[in-house]
């Protein structure tokens, strides 16, 4: 395999990991960023000009647009990794897994795992009554989330609302994850992560926003029920267990069949490659585990306002807008890294490029 297509949202992280390990690597993704270098070739939906808006991810993006980029590529890629947001894909050529319904369907995914494994009580609401009913009949606290989704958009606390949806109980507690190798037969938990989540994101104020990670995480019995659960539910390559930590208690919230957003900071803890890692154990082998090497720390930063972005060229930043870009309210602006032997340097490096790169935007 020497052709590799990586397709989805953002395509960035993983492409530059590819084409370390030696692959001619190909991109489709909506984002198309100052740092993605040209060692690639690339489609991008989103095309960024000084002085004119960005725009808004979710009015802008489509999979049937993301398809019509990659057409080309899909014929000459020997395999592809699916990322998030990717469309569907030929199966003999993903890299991944094809078939992820029972998965990415929460509501199919808590059905399956709930008689084994300890997860928030949830219920598919197509009736709003319903969910008043439960709500006025219980004492518990409970979040209405979609069905399907990710990064946390749409999870907020209980309110009437219409459509179908989920409406899951809230536990109290640290989010935290479990980043999982498996070939199908075997499974092995590499990393995990405690997840940092914003509730004030300009826009989508009270959500749920995942807005990065720590790494490592807490260790025992996080790995072991992550890797089974991986396991049950026949997901091969990297994929995410996300929970929430109450005490001594872990509560399965949601499964990730796919490379996770703690893609960087494995690679920066581990010292790995994790595209050829993942490559590898959808080849039916598991990369040796190691420990941690150092504390990484991953911050996603929103667009406080409608802003135009200055020169970001910050060592540690990366999907970096084009110098002059308008960024509306809210959106995804850049990402953030920093790594350390010591947890709370790696904090502190990262806090700083974020006051680096808050600098550079001007209000609109």
């Amino acid at each position: 395999m020497e052709e590799l297509l990586i397709i989805g949202v953002n395509t960035r992280p993983v492409a530059e990991s590819a084409f370390r390990a030696g692959y001619t690597v190909y991109s489709a993704s909506y984002y198309c960023t100052l740092d993605f270098r040209g060692y690639t070739e690339r489609r991008c939906i989103l095309q960024e000009q000084s002085g004119e808006s960005c725009g808004r991810f979710q009015e802008n993006f489509t999979t049937e647009k993301l398809l019509e980029a990659a057409s080309d590529f899909i014929e000459r890629a020997d395999g592809i990794i699916p990322l998030t947001g990717a469309p569907g894909l030929p199966e003999d050529k993903v890299l991944g897994n094809p078939h992820a319904d029972h998965v990415e369907d929460k509501y199919r995914l808590y059905q399956r795992i709930k008689n084994s494994y300890p997860t928030p009580e949830t219920h598919l609401i197509t009736d709003p009554q319903e969910a008043l009913e439960i709500v006025s009949c219980d004492e518990k606290r409970y979040l209405i989330k979609p069905v399907r989704g990710a990064g946390g958009f749409g999870v907020m606390d209980f309110h009437e609302a219409s459509g179908e949806f989920l409406l899951q109980e809230y536990i109290e507690g640290v989010p935290v994850s479990a980043s999982v190798l498996s070939t199908g037969s075997e499974a092995m938990t590499i990393l995990t992560s405690r997840q940092i989540i914003k509730r004030d994101i300009p826009g989508f104020e009270g959500q749920f926003i995942y807005a990065g990670n720590m790494t490592p995480g807490p260790r025992g019995v996080i790995e072991e029920m992550a890797e089974d659960l991986i396991l049950d539910l026949s997901l091969r390559g990297s994929n995410g267990v996300d929970f929430i930590m109450q005490g001594s208690d872990l509560y399965v919230v949601e499964v990730n069949p796919r490379i996770q957003g703690t893609f960087e900071c494995a690679e920066a803890s581990l010292g790995i490659n994790m595209a050829e890692a993942h490559i590898m154990a959808c080849m039916g082998e598991l990369i040796e585990k190691s420990d941690p090497l150092r504390y990484a720390v991953k911050r996603i930063l929103y667009a406080p306002s409608r802003c135009m972005v200055g020169d970001m060229k910050i060592r540690g930043v990366h999907d970096i807008p084009f110098p002059g870009a308008i960024v509306e309210e809210g959106e995804p602006l850049v990402t953030v890294m920093a790594a350390d032997e010591n947890p709370e340097r790696a904090l502190s490096v990262a806090s700083m490029r974020c006051s680096m790169v808050r600098k550079k935007l001007k209000p609109l």
